[in-house]
């Protein structure tokens, strides 16, 4: 693969002159909540620690070692902010070319940065682990496996020129179902809306380019559940494959945006894989509505992840939230065929494997077919 094509400079940001503006302004946003991690981070350190020094002193004889731990825990989160600041140290391209004038880059002023904006880059912490560390196959078995599976089988690669199958993946987060299927050869798109995404995506697919180059702690914000004090702190490297050092076979590229709005070319793409990503609509209608649109005649969609509605209890949002029963008279009447229909299909997500608290989807799996008009 031209190494261009998964480069930062393919994060499209297409964005109208009316909105560039409030667009630069959340870029920046991010970006300061990726700043505030350590302060943050270490504020909620000081207030354990300030209440140990409050406690009896039989208490705090009794706390010795956890007093020990928290100190520990103070040096997993400045190593993640090492991490963190080679993560947004060139992010600036996401928006902007080398040559743009560099004092439209900086902000107007100090973006203000809300705590669950910071709790988004814990997030994007766990995101790494779930796509690109040796730790998380288990997760991408479960999840991307039976995606890739699908594509292999019904475009052949022993009966089809798989560089010319065109595959979109919306919500493909840090990168790697996109990678993994562009490595087989493929033409691959992945699609993300969320900037804290794309922003770490930048960095794991254009920077790291030897196996296992950072060293992070993913679990040391996970305060509870936990067997050992070692559970919290435990170190973890990514990535485990460079895509720098083995470059997809076939032509990979991230673009950015709402999927309902940059995606309106009807019958262009041969398949379309989404991945936790449908329940994340306003109205899901609207994305069946568009992938069936998108899909070339005979292509196919597929489709894993649970059915969470992000939208259901956030206030002043709209939202609707079709069971699965709904969701199949849906797919059926924009005319879809259904080939594959599963239930039941254990995921986890981001899920720490040495919690006391295990969380798992019975996710739903199914295939299905935009008729070809020449059958």
């Amino acid at each position: 693969m031209d190494l261009e094509a998964a480069n930062a400079n393919n994060h499209i940001m297409d964005f109208t002159e009316d909105a560039e503006e409030e667009e630069r302004k959340n870029f920046y946003k991010i970006i300061a909540a990726f700043k505030c991690y350590r302060a943050n981070s270490l504020s909620h350190i000081n207030r354990r620690e300030a209440y140990v020094n409050s406690l009896p002193g039989s208490h705090q004889e009794m706390l010795i070692e956890y007093r020990d731990h928290l100190q520990k825990v103070r040096y997993c989160i400045d190593s993640n902010y090492k991490v963190i600041k080679h993560i947004i140290q060139d992010a600036d391209c996401l928006f902007y070319n080398e040559t743009d004038n560099v004092q439209h880059r900086q902000p107007i002023s100090a973006p203000k940065v809300r705590s669950q904006d910071v709790q988004k880059v814990q997030i994007t912490l766990k995101q790494i682990f779930r796509d690109w560390t040796a730790e998380g196959h288990l997760e991408r078995e479960q999840c991307y496996r039976p995606i890739i599976e699908e594509i292999t089988s019904f475009y052949n690669p022993q009966k089809c020129d798989v560089e010319n199958i065109k595959v979109l993946v919306p919500g493909a987060g840090l990168g790697r179902l996109i990678y993994e299927i562009a490595y087989r050869g493929y033409y691959c798109e992945g699609n993300e809306f969320s900037l804290f995404m794309l922003v770490a995506s930048n960095f794991v697919l254009n920077r790291c380019v030897i196996e296992n180059q950072c060293t992070f702690y993913p679990w040391v914000h996970q305060y509870v559940n936990n067997i050992s004090r070692n559970n919290q702190i435990e170190a973890i490297t990514f990535p485990d494959v460079s895509p720098t050092k083995f470059p997809p076979k076939g032509t990979m590229n991230m673009v950015a945006g709402d999927f309902l709005q940059v995606y309106r070319d009807e019958d262009y793409w041969d398949c379309v894989a989404t991945c936790f990503f449908i329940d994340c609509a306003n109205n899901i209608i609207e994305f069946v509505d568009v992938i069936y649109s998108i899909l070339k005649p005979g292509g196919i969609w597929i489709n894993l992840g649970p059915l969470l509605y992000h939208f259901s209890d956030v206030p002043n949002e709209n939202s609707i939230e079709p069971t699965y029963e709904d969701l199949i008279v849906i797919i059926r009447s924009v005319g879809f065929i259904i080939l594959k229909n599963k239930t039941d299909v254990n995921t986890k997500y981001a899920q720490n494997p040495n919690s006391m608290h295990q969380s798992e989807y019975k996710s739903i799996y199914f295939v299905c077919q935009k008729p070809d008009d020449t059958d």
